[in-house]
């Protein structure tokens, strides 16, 4: 059986899946204690792998992945500029697009009744930060690890 170091060195694209994976888990978390509700009781469940919340779990997942290319391809490559880009693109649609989005969900729910659209899409600003915090630690960590 290999040892998680050598997993993870071998196999770093799991980095950025575990955060994906421990993201969402924070985020549930996190929405349990908002509402009030017991972790225990189950409704949790209903949140995982919903868009919004915080942190970000898109913005977890593309900082971890950056910094994965970074340490693998080297922070000056082509490869790294390209996931820059990337995840650019995806703090700027969690924020901007996604979050414009939900808000006219919103107005559209208020002016008919007939179909509810879905109005937590996107992320604040502080969401998508704490979506880079918490991702960049928990890469470090398993670049740590490896």
């Amino acid at each position: 059986m290999q040892h998680v170091s050598e997993i993870l060195r071998n196999y770093l694209f799991l980095i950025p899946v575990v955060v994906l994976i421990l993201t969402e888990l924070a985020k549930v978390s996190v929405r349990t204690v908002q509402e009030g509700e017991s972790f225990w009781s189950g409704h949790w469940v209903k949140w995982l792998f919903r868009p919004g919340g915080i942190p970000s779990s898109h913005s977890a997942f593309v900082t971890s992945l950056l910094i994965v290319v970074g340490r693998k391809m080297a922070f000056t490559s082509v490869e790294f500029a390209i996931a820059f880009v990337f995840a650019c693109i995806v703090w700027y649609d969690a924020m901007s697009v996604r979050y414009q989005v939900g808000k006219q969900a919103e107005v559209l729910n208020r002016l008919q009744h007939w179909k509810h659209f879905s109005e937590q899409l996107g992320h604040s600003f502080m969401e998508v930060i704490a979506g880079i915090a918490f991702g960049s630690a928990v890469t470090a960590l398993g670049i740590w690890l490896s």
